[in-house]
């Protein structure tokens, strides 16, 4: 690895990072629709599909044929997963008032 394969790297992990988000953060408004739908096995199915496609398509494109880039994708994936989870997570005050008795 040379010096002029870091910007294709860090592009390939930063591409990551939008691919993830975009898998997680359909996966996670996903699951809010099909709580209130009437047929939640079609929206959980139809979005697996659609989101494991884009998600694998993007990183074949963003690999170019680099396996170096390809895992710096990876990396990118996984990344963005903490960050989904952080960001749609309740809040520890929130569950903490849930549990807080009754005042009077």
């Amino acid at each position: 690895m040379t010096m002029t394969d870091t910007p294709g790297l860090v592009l390939s992990g930063v591409a990551g990072l939008g691919l993830g988000a975009m898998f997680f953060g359909g996966l996670w408004w996903t699951l809010r629709k099909s709580l209130a739908s009437t047929k939640p096995a079609l929206w959980l199915l139809g979005s697996l599909l659609v989101r494991m496609s884009l998600l694998l398509v993007g990183l074949y494109l963003v690999s170019g044929g680099h396996w170096e880039r390809l895992l710096a994708g990876l990396v990118g994936v996984i990344g963005a997963r903490f960050v989904v989870l952080r960001l749609t997570s309740p809040s520890v005050v929130a569950k903490e008032v849930d549990h807080a008795p009754e005042s009077r």
